[in-house]
C-alpha cells in the first residue's frame, strides 16, 4: 500500500515543466486545462461546447493530452462523458497509469464546481497552444537560417506553409443570428435592382451575365478548358471589359505568362492590333497613331498584375489581402490553378497538394468576399472522343483532382468546335470564329451553354451583338444568324448604306 500511496502523489503533482534556450517557461495554462477536462466530465453537454476549439495537442501536458483523447474517442461511439467512463476508456487504451490512475481523474473532477466558463477557459487554452507553435516555428527556422547549406528561398517557403497551417487552426467563426444576415441579404437585392439585375461583377459578356447576374462574391469560379482553347484571352477580354467599362479594380496573377506578355495581349485586345506586329514593333503610321490613342485605356484601367512565377497559396493569400486592402480589389483572377503550389506541407500526391489549393482558394474567396476567377487545365478526354458532342468538355475532364468540382461555386468550360475542324453544327450554321461558354456547374443558379465571337487574330472574346470591331457584323447574313442562335426573334437591321459590308471603316480604324 506504500508503494501505491507513493504512485499516487507522484504522478497528482504535476511535473515542473522546463524552461526553453531563452531562460522562459513556454506559454501554458496547466490550472485551466484541468478546469475544462474536469467540466467536461462533469457537464453532459460540455464537450459539445469545446470540441470545435480543442484538440488533443492544445493542451501542453502529455496526460492532459491523453485524457482529452479518450474523451474524443467516447464523443465519437456516442457515450456518455463522466469520470467513470473516461477511466475505463483511458484502460482500454493502456494509458490509465500514464496520467495518474483513476485518482487523478476524480482530482480533476473535485476542482471544477461548473461548467459556467468552460468555453472561455477552452479559447485560453487554444491561444497557449498557438503561442508555443509560434515558437516553435521560429525556433526551427532560426536553427535552419544559420544552416550555410539551407536554400533560403525553400525555407521561406517552408515558414509560410507552417504559419500557414498555425493560421487556418486559428480561423474559426461563431454562428450569428441570422437578422444581419436577412439585411445584409435584403441589401445585396437593393443594389442588384439599381444595376438592373446584376448583383455581381459584370464580365461583360452580356448572355453570361444574364446566368450568373455576374461573378457573386465569396464565389470561386473555375474556368476550364484544353490548351489553344483561349482560356487566358477569355479572362483578360473579361479583365478589361470589368476595369475599363465597369471601372471595377481587378489583380490577375499570371503564373505562366510575364506580365510584359500579359501586357501585349491586352494591347491586342484593346488597340486590335496583330501580335505579330507587336512582337516585332512593325506598325504602320495609322497603327502608331491608334496605339497612342487607344493604349491610354490601358494606362488608366486599375488593373494590377503580378507574374511571379510558382506561385504558392500562402504568398497568393498575403498578396490578395495587400491587394484588397491598398487598392480595393473586386475580383482576382489566377492562370493558371495547376501552376500553383503550396510548398512548405507534405502531401501523398499531386492530387492531395491541388485539392488543398483549391479549398485555400475556396476559403480566401469567403474571407475577402470577392470573387476568385482560376483557369484550370482539362485532362486529354477530351482529345479520345468524337463528333460535335463528345469533344464538348465534362465535369469529369478536371485535371488532377476531383475536389476542384467539389469546391467550386461554379465551373465554366470554353470549347470553340473550330478548333477541332468542325465548321458547322447539326443544323449546317456556321460555327467558325465561334465560342462556346458552358457553364456545367452553377451552385446558385442554372447551367447553360452560351456563344461569344473569338477574333484570333487579336485574341479576343467579344458579344455577339458587338458591331463595332467585327467588319461582318453589320451584314443581313450575320445579324440573321446571331439572332436565330440567341433565341431573338427580333427583325433583322438592313444593310449599311451602299451595300458596304465594311460600313465604311476597315479593321483597324483606317477608311474602307
Amino acid at each position: 500500500m506504500a508503494e501505491n500511496r507513493t504512485y499516487t502523489k507522484r504522478n497528482t503533482t504535476p511535473a515542473p515543466i522546463p524552461a526553453n534556450e531563452f531562460g522562459k517557461l513556454p506559454p501554458q495554462a496547466p490550472e485551466l486545462e484541468e478546469a475544462v477536462l474536469g467540466a467536461i466530465m462533469l457537464e453532459t453537454d460540455a464537450y459539445s461546447l469545446v470540441s470545435e476549439i480543442l484538440r488533443p495537442e492544445c493542451f501542453y501536458k502529455v496526460a492532459h493530452q491523453k485524457i482529452y483523447e479518450a474523451i474524443i474517442r467516447l464523443a465519437t461511439k456516442q457515450e456518455p462523458i463522466d469520470m467513470h467512463t473516461v477511466t475505463e476508456q483511458l484502460r482500454k487504451d493502456g494509458t490509465i497509469d500514464d496520467v495518474g490512475g483513476p485518482y487523478y481523474i476524480t482530482l480533476l473532477t473535485a476542482k471544477v464546481s461548473s461548467a459556467a466558463h468552460l468555453e472561455y477557459h477552452a479559447r485560453i487554452v487554444m491561444q497557449k497552444y498557438l503561442a508555443r507553435e509560434l515558437i516553435r516555428i521560429s525556433s526551427e527556422i532560426q536553427t535552419k537560417a544559420f544552416d550555410d547549406k539551407t536554400d533560403v528561398d525553400d525555407l521561406m517557403e517552408e515558414a509560410e506553409g507552417m504559419l500557414f497551417q498555425v493560421t487556418q487552426q486559428n480561423l474559426k467563426k461563431d454562428a450569428v443570428q441570422i437578422f444581419p444576415v436577412v439585411e445584409e441579404a435584403r441589401n445585396r437585392m437593393i443594389q442588384a435592382a439599381s444595376k438592373e439585375g446584376a448583383s455581381g461583377i459584370a464580365s461583360g459578356f452580356h448572355a453570361l451575365d444574364k446566368i450568373t447576374s455576374g461573378w457573386q462574391r465569396s464565389d470561386l469560379i473555375i474556368i476550364a478548358a484544353r490548351p489553344a482553347m483561349g482560356k487566358t484571352a477569355f479572362v483578360l477580354s473579361m479583365a478589361k471589359n470589368m476595369a475599363v467599362d465597369y471601372k471595377v479594380p481587378v489583380a490577375v496573377f499570371s503564373l505562366e505568362m510575364s506580365n510584359v506578355q500579359l501586357v501585349n495581349r491586352l494591347i491586342m485586345n484593346v488597340c486590335e492590333i496583330e501580335g505579330d506586329k507587336i512582337k516585332k514593333g512593325n506598325l504602320s503610321p495609322a497603327e502608331w497613331d491608334m496605339f497612342d490613342r487607344k493604349i491610354k485605356i490601358l494606362e488608366d484601367a486599375p488593373i494590377y498584375v503580378d507574374d511571379t512565377p510558382s506561385l504558392s497559396v500562402f504568398e497568393l493569400r498575403s498578396k490578395a489581402r495587400r491587394l484588397v486592402k491598398e487598392h480595393g480589389v473586386q475580383c482576382i483572377i489566377i492562370d493558371y490553378l495547376q501552376l500553383m503550389n503550396a510548398s512548405g506541407m507534405n502531401f501523398g500526391s499531386r492530387e492531395q497538394e491541388v485539392s488543398m489549393i483549391s479549398r485555400s482558394l475556396k476559403g480566401l474567396a469567403k474571407e475577402l468576399d470577392i470573387p476568385i476567377i482560376a483557369l484550370s487545365q482539362l485532362n486529354r478526354g477530351v482529345e479520345g472522343r468524337t463528333g460535335i458532342e463528345g469533344k464538348r468538355p465534362q465535369l469529369s475532364d478536371l485535371r488532377e483532382s476531383g475536389a476542384i468540382e467539389q469546391d467550386a461555386d461554379m465551373v465554366c468550360f470554353i470549347h470553340r468546335p473550330e478548333y477541332y475542324h468542325i465548321t458547322e453544327d447539326g443544323e449546317g450554321n456556321s460555327l467558325v470564329g465561334l465560342a462556346e461558354i458552358i457553364v456545367a456547374k452553377h451552385r446558385n443558379g442554372a447551367t447553360d451553354t452560351i456563344r461569344l465571337r473569338f477574333k484570333n487574330i487579336y485574341t479576343r472574346f467579344a458579344n455577339l451583338d458587338d458591331v463595332d470591331d467585327d467588319p461582318m457584323a453589320g451584314s443581313a447574313n450575320y445579324q440573321s444568324f446571331t439572332s436565330k442562335i440567341n433565341g431573338d426573334q427580333s427583325p433583322t437591321p438592313p444593310p449599311p448604306p451602299g451595300g458596304n459590308p465594311f460600313g465604311g471603316i476597315l479593321p483597324g480604324g483606317a477608311p474602307y
